[in-house]
């Protein structure tokens, strides 16, 4: 198969943007654009595509050539290094969240056409962008690639991939809007009043894994992480389980839990596999400690328990049990006593 970066899923708008950003300054972009092997006949069809090699290496000389950033984003441009700067400034942060609120807060210094903000509470952690002024032809280049930084480069902070619950765009369903679902998979939004971004608190709250090593490492190279989305994800199986907890009659399979999660189900089972679990495992997990409960707590009779636990009879629901726990359901809550379970 083809690796991430062989694969044409940038919509040329993008490789448009960036060619716009060599007008504004009063460059051509052809020489970039030939070492990114495409043509200026190429970009005049809106459905072509461009692969992540050339995304990546068009962008790298870009911002290097022009000595912005942002890429004619904003009023004044934002010299090479500006966003290994925040990286920095934030670096030495405990908790992802207190390391994202520093990012977006020090964003202000760069640039006072837009403002980043990012909020936590129960429900979610959610970057926000502000603008402060029309940034034209540029802002859906602009909101895809902030997003991006602030995401990859969240994600590189906590070694773990970071699945979003939304993200929505203030602006109209692009033609390409297939490249946005592999950017922000998961619920998408546009026409929203405010570009917006979220996630589970729970990554918030996760400890910063990186030092400033890996971070001039990682500056050597960190367009792939605004460019290919992060794989490991170091509370996939906490989040298989709270799904599995939330609907334990569900009769799900390893491809409706990876559909419900926004991964693949190879993903899905290659990475509970490093973490030592697999879904039939986890599955069982959830529904002992759900037939636990009821046992314990209520007085249905079996048969209501095996199917509120997802069985079909009875009969294979005190099978599996005896299994999990050494006793019978009837005999497990007639003891009243815990077998390990």
């Amino acid at each position: 198969m083809p690796s991430v970066s062989e694969v044409a899923v940038t919509p040329v708008a993008f490789i448009r943007a960036i060619t716009a950003a060599y007008r504004r300054y009063g460059q051509d972009p052809e020489p970039a654009l030939r070492r990114a092997r495409l043509t200026p006949e190429f970009l005049l069809d809106p459905a072509n595509r461009v692969t992540g090699w050339q995304m990546q290496t068009l962008f790298g000389i870009a911002i290097k050539e022009l000595d912005d950033e942002a890429l004619g984003w904003f009023s004044r441009r934002l010299p090479w290094g500006s966003y290994g700067m925040l990286c920095r400034a934030s670096l030495s942060s405990p908790t992802l969240e207190i390391a994202l609120k520093r990012w977006c807060r020090h964003h202000r210094l760069l640039a006072d056409d837009i403002s980043l903000h990012f909020n936590v509470d129960l429900d979610a952690a959610t970057v926000a962008i502000e603008v402060h002024r029309d940034l034209g032809e540029m802002a859906e280049f602009c909101f895809a690639t902030l997003f991006r930084y602030v995401l990859g480069y969240a994600c590189w902070l906590i070694n773990s991939r970071i699945p979003l619950l939304e993200t929505g765009f203030p602006f109209p369903v692009p033609e390409h809007l297939g490249v946005y679902q592999t950017l922000f998979p998961g619920p998408l939004h546009f026409e929203a009043p405010v570009a917006r971004l979220s996630f589970d608190p729970q990554y918030a709250a996760l400890s910063v894994r990186r030092d400033d090593r890996a971070l001039n490492k990682m500056l050597q190279q960190a367009l792939p992480l605004t460019l290919f989305p992060y794989r490991r994800d170091r509370l996939l199986v906490q989040r298989v389980r709270e799904l599995l907890k939330a609907q334990p009659e569900g009769g799900h399979t390893g491809e409706s839990i990876a559909r419900a999660l926004h991964v693949s189900p190879r993903t899905l089972h290659r990475q509970l596999r490093d973490e030592g679990a697999s879904v039939q495992a986890l599955k069982d997990e959830a529904r002992r400690e759900r037939a636990v409960e009821l046992l314990h707590r209520t007085s249905k009779p079996i048969k209501q328990i095996a199917r509120a636990v997802g069985f079909l009879s009875e009969k294979s629901f005190s099978r599996a049990f005896k299994h999990w726990t050494g006793a019978t359901p009837e005999s497990f809550r007639d003891n009243g006593r815990d077998f390990g379970a």
